[in-house]
This record gives structure tokens, C-alpha cells and sequence, in this order.
């Protein structure tokens, strides 16, 4: 059985940088990568942060009538894939779309062949992958922060064939 809470460490209730259009971001707690120049260095420690309840979060979301959809952002996500997997089961109940952080790529994800994480895949609309390199860092990019890091639209790809995004026109 699922966990009835998740570790985080915050939430935005209207962002505009962490996805296409309005979005409720859940900054999830624990991260293994410590990718050098991290802007959310804060949530790397799986001991820090606050667990809250995941029906919480749902309720803060379905109060906000103007969102597009939900962002879940880290810290790495994955690290609590069953609880990400019920944000994501309510966001698509809402109607709302769904944007992943993480700091592992599509093929690597993939190559997993977990059952979980398989699918969160299946059901999220944006995957924005890759680890951040500080070497790459470049401020113009749309919703990521080094060259390397893709934003893969997966309702639209396949193991074959990723469909990248590189500008806001690209979303639909």
C-alpha cells in the first residue's frame, strides 16, 4: 500500500517558470545526484524537508481554478515514485497536465524497466531530464538551467523517437 504522505520541500501554488502555463510545483525532499550549482541544494538531504499529506497538496491544487497543470520538481521525484504516481493519478482526474523533473535521462529511466516508473512515464506530458552541469549553465533556456537538460514531450514520443521542445510555441 502507498504512503499516505510524501517528504517535500515546498510547494508554489502559481508558478510560471516550471512548466507551460500555470502551474502548482511540488518541490520534492531528496535528491542523489548533488549536481554542482543546484539552485534547490536545500533539498537534497531524504531527512529534510516536511512530510505532508499528498491529499493535502491535491486540495491546495483544486482550489486554484487558473491552473494548466501540476510540476513536480525536486530534489529527484523518482526517489518517491509510489507517492509522485498518486499525485499524478489526481492530476489526470483533474484534467490537468503534467511536468517531470529528473535529474536522470528519458533513455536511462527507460532502460530501468521498472514497473513504477514505467509508469509515471505512460502518464506524464512533459519530461524535462538530465542532470544539472554547471559547465552548461545557460539562463535563455526554457524551464531548465544547462544545454544538456531536454524538455521530451512524451505523449508524443516514442523509445524511437523523442519529441524535444525548445520553444514555448511548441507546447500546446
Amino acid at each position: 500500500m502507498t504512503k499516505k504522505t510524501i517528504r517535500i520541500a515546498g510547494f508554489v501554488n502559481d508558478s510560471l517558470v516550471d512548466g507551460p502555463g500555470i502551474r502548482f510545483t511540488i518541490f520534492t525532499q531528496g535528491c542523489p545526484y548533488g549536481c554542482k550549482g543546484c539552485h534547490n541544494e536545500n533539498t537534497w538531504d531524504m531527512k529534510g524537508g516536511e512530510e505532508v499529506e499528498i491529499a493535502s497538496l491535491i486540495a491546495k491544487w483544486r482550489k486554484n481554478p487558473l491552473l494548466d497543470g501540476i510540476t513536480l520538481s525536486g530534489g529527484e521525484p523518482l526517489m518517491q515514485k509510489e507517492e509522485i504516481l498518486v499525485l499524478i493519478n489526481a492530476a489526470l482526474e483533474d484534467k490537468i497536465n503534467i511536468t517531470l523533473y529528473s535529474g536522470n535521462t528519458y533513455e536511462n529511466l527507460v532502460a530501468l524497466n521498472d514497473s513504477v516508473t514505467n509508469e509515471i512515464l505512460s502518464k506524464v506530458h512533459y519530461l524535462v531530464d538530465g542532470p544539472f552541469i554547471l559547465k552548461e549553465r545557460n539562463l535563455k533556456l526554457l524551464y531548465r538551467g544547462s544545454n544538456n537538460q531536454r524538455i521530451i514531450d512524451l505523449k508524443r514520443s516514442t523509445k524511437d523517437q523523442l519529441h524535444l521542445i525548445n520553444n514555448i510555441k511548441d507546447f500546446k
